[in-house]
C-alpha cells in the first residue's frame, strides 16, 4: 500500500559513522586544545632542530640579556638562552608528566578494575590503601624524601604517580561496580569466559571513555605539581625544565621582569590545553556524537504540506500521510511511511504491530519527542484544529500533559529514583495548571486513591524504588490523567508485569476513560489486550498501516494477509501443541549398545 503523495527516498548506502577523534575535532575547544598540545609536543620531539642554541652554553655577557642580543627571549640569571630552554623544557617537563599518568594510570585503573569486579576482601583492602595515599600532603611527603630521591625530577615524578592513583583507583572502580552486574556481563560468566578476559574486553573497553577525561586532567596536575618542586629546589639545575626555568626566573625577578613571562605562560598554556581536551572529550561523551553532523537534503514532494483541519469537532485526532525518518548516512531513513489515523471523542485506539513496525514512532511524532535526528518529512498531525507538525517546541509543550498525556512502558525507568513519589506527582500539576502545592498534593492523593492504590498517603512519601513494578505503573497513570487530558496514548502500559496485574491496568484504563471523556491511542502488540480495551484497532507493519477498523469487524473478517497473520498467531482456540520426541538414529542406537 503504497503512497502517490509520498516521495520515495533514495536508499541508504548505511550510516555514516564518525571517530572519536574527529568529533572532538568539531568542537573548537577540543580543536584548539589539540592544536597547541600538538605544537608543544612536536616541540619538544624537535628540540635538537628548532633550538638555536645548546641550553646548558653559559654566555656570562648575556646574563639577564633582554630580548634580541643574540636570544630570541633573553637570556636568564647563567647567561644560557631562554628560548632553547624553554623547547628542551618541554621535552622534560613532559617526559615527568608522561610518567606521573603512566605509573598512577597502571596502578589505580588495575586495582580498580578487580576491586570492583570482584569487590568483598580485595575491595575493601584496596580502598584502605588507596584512601592512605589520598590522605597524604604530596608536596610534603616529595620534600621529606628529597635527600633519599636526589635531584632527579623522574623519580620524584615516579613517587608522586602513586599519590596520583587513587584518583584512578575510585573512578575506575566506581564505574566497574555500575556495570559488572549487566546482563552482557552475566552471559559472558555463564559462556565461560575468565574473569581476566572479561575485565579486559567487556569491562575496560566500557569505562574507557571517562578514564580518557582523567588522563587529561592529571596531565596538566602533573605538569603543575612538577614545576613547583623544581621551584622549590627539588630538581637538577643542570636539566632545562619549565619549573627550574621559573625558578631562575623568579630569582631574577627585579633584574629581568621579563623572564617570567616565557616558562609561565608555557605552563599555563598546556596546562589549559589538557583541561580543554578533557571538558572536550566530556562534551562529545555527553552528546554521543558519534554520526555525522551533515544533514540530507530534504526530498521536495515531502518537505511541505498543506492540509485543512478537519471539519468534525468530534474527531479529536487526525493524522494524515505522516511520514518520519532518521539521517543514514547520505539519505532519510523512513520508519512511518504514510500512516493515517483518526481518533474522535471517547475512541480507544487500539495501534498493533510487531516491533519494527513503527506504533511507537508514530506516538512520539505525535507528542513531538522524536529522538534526536528525527525529523517529520510530511503529512500532518491536527489536534483541536492545530497541525502539531507545524508547531514550535514551546507549542507543543503547552499541550503536553495539559491536553495530551503519555503512560511509558517499563515504569520503573521512567521515574527519577533522586525523587519521592509525591513530588514527581505534584511539580508538573504546579507547573502546568498553576495551582498551589497544597492543592496539588491534595490533588494527587485523590487520584493516587482512585488508580487502586491501597496507602496513597505512604506511596506519596516513597522513592521508586520502594514500590513494585505494578504500583509504579499505577503512578505513572496517575500522573498522566492529573491534569484532566483530551487524549491519552499508552505506550505498551502492561509490559513486563504479570498477568493479573495487567488485567488490573487495563480495567484502570478503561475506567479512567469513561470518567475523564478522554481519548486513548493504545500501543501494543497484543491482540488480547485490543480485543479486551479497545472499540478501534489500527494494524501497522513495516511503517504503515496495512488494515484499519473497528475492533469487532476486523476481528471477524480480517481483509490483510499480515492481520490475518497476526491474529492466526494467537494460539487460543487452536489445537494444542505438544511434544514429539526425536527419532532415534541407527548411530544412537549403536552408541547406546
Amino acid at each position: 500500500m503504497s503512497d502517490p503523495n509520498v516521495a520515495e527516498l533514495p536508499l541508504p548506502k548505511g550510516p555514516a559513522r564518525e571517530s572519536f577523534f574527529l568529533s572532538v575535532l568539531r568542537n573548537p575547544l577540543g580543536l584548539l586544545a589539540i592544536i597547541l598540545l600538538g605544537l608543544v609536543i612536536l616541540m619538544a620531539i624537535f628540540a635538537p632542530v628548532l633550538a638555536p642554541n645548546d641550553p646548558t652554553r653559559v654566555q656570562i655577557f648575556s646574563v639577564n640579556a633582554p630580548p634580541g642580543q643574540g636570544y630570541l627571549l633573553g637570556g636568564d640569571g647563567s647567561g644560557r638562552d631562554i628560548f632553547s630552554r624553554l623547547i628542551y623544557g618541554a621535552r622534560n617537563t613532559l617526559v615527568g608528566a608522561l610518567i606521573a599518568v603512566c605509573v598512577s594510570g597502571l596502578i589505580g585503573v588495575s586495582a580498580g578494575l578487580f576491586a570492583g569486579y570482584h569487590g568483598r576482601r580485595f575491595d575493601l583492602v584496596a580502598s584502605w590503601i588507596f584512601d592512605a595515599f589520598m590522605a597524604l600532603p604530596a608536596i610534603i611527603v616529595l620534600l621529606a624524601l628529597y635527600q633519599s630521591l636526589g635531584s632527579s625530577i623522574y623519580i620524584s615524578m615516579g613517587v608522586f604517580s602513586v599519590l596520583l592513583s587513587p584518583g584512578f583507583f575510585r573512578l575506575t572502580r566506581n564505574l566497574v561496580q555500575g556495570i559488572k552486574h549487566e546482563l552482557y556481563i552475566d552471559a559472558a560468566r555463564v559462556s565461560g569466559l575468565s574473569d581476566i578476559r572479561i575485565i579486559v574486553r567487556h569491562i575496560l573497553l566500557v569505562v574507557r571513555a571517562p578514564l580518557i577525561i582523567q588522563v587529561s586532567i592529571v596531565s596538566g596536575v602533573a605538569i603543575v605539581i612538577q614545576a613547583g618542586l623544581e621551584f622549590l629546589g627539588l630538581g637538577d639545575p643542570s636539566v632545562p625544565t619549565w619549573g627550574g626555568m621559573l625558578q631562575d626566573a623568579f630569582a631574577n625577578m627585579f633584574t629581568a621582569p621579563i623572564s617570567l613571562i616565557w616558562p609561565g605562560l608555557t605552563i599555563a598554556i598546556t596546562v589549559a590545553s589538557f583541561v580543554l581536551l578533557a571538558n572536550a572529550i566530556r562534551d562529545r561523551m555527553q552528546s554521543g556524537g558519534s554520526t555525522t553532523h551533515r544533514k540530507p537534503k530534504l526530498p521536495p514532494a515531502t518537505a511541505a504540506t498543506t492540509a485543512n483541519p478537519p471539519q468534525d469537532p468530534d474527531i479529536v485526532l487526525d493524522v494524515r500521510d505522516l511520514v518520519v525518518a532518521y539521517p543514514d548516512g547520505d539519505a532519510w531513513r523512513e520508519v512511518v511511511k504514510g500512516v493515517s489515523l483518526e481518533v474522535r471523542k471517547g475512541d480507544v485506539l487500539g495501534l498493533v504491530g510487531e516491533s519494527g513496525s513503527g506504533k511507537t514512532q508514530t506516538a512520539f511524532a505525535i507528542l513531538g519527542l522524536l529522538s534526536t535526528g528525527g525529523r517529520i518529512l510530511g503529512g500532518s498531525i491536527f489536534f483541536d484544529g492545530q497541525d502539531l507538525s507545524k508547531l514550535s517546541e514551546a507549542e507543543i509543550r503547552a499541550l503536553r500533559g495539559r491536553r495530551i498525556a503519555y503512560v511509558p512502558q517499563e515504569p520503573m525507568s521512567n521515574l527519577d529514583p533522586s525523587f519521592r513519589i509525591g513530588y514527581q506527582l505534584v511539580e508538573p500539576m504546579c507547573t502546568v495548571l498553576g495551582i498551589s502545592r497544597a492543592e496539588a498534593k491534595k490533588r494527587a492523593l485523590k487520584l493516587l486513591a482512585r488508580v487502586g492504590l491501597p496507602d496513597p498517603e505512604r506511596t506519596f512519601r516513597s522513592y521508586p524504588h520502594q514500590i513494585s513494578g505494578g504500583m509504579a505503573q499505577r503512578v505513572l497513570i496517575a500522573g498522566a490523567v492529573s491534569c484532566n487530558p483530551d487524549l491519552l496514548i499508552a505506550d505498551e502500559p502492561t509490559t513486563a508485569l504479570d498477568v493479573t496485574i495487567q488485567a488490573e491496568v487495563l480495567d484502570l484504563l478503561r475506567d479512567l476513560e469513561a470518567e475523564f471523556h478522554m481519548s486513548v491511542i493504545l500501543v501494543t502488540h497484543n491482540f488480547g489486550v485490543v480485543a479486551d480495551s479497545c472499540n478501534k484497532v489500527a494494524v501497522m507493519n513495516d511503517g504503515r498501516v496495512v488494515e484499519a477498523n473497528d475492533v469487532n469487524a476486523l476481528f471477524a473478517a480480517p481483509q490483510h494477509d499480515y492481520t490475518r497473520m497476526l491474529l492466526g498467531s494467537v494460539l487460543e482456540d487452536g489445537d494444542t501443541r505438544t511434544y514429539t520426541p526425536p527419532k532415534q538414529t541407527s548411530t544412537a542406537n549403536e552408541v547406546t549398545a
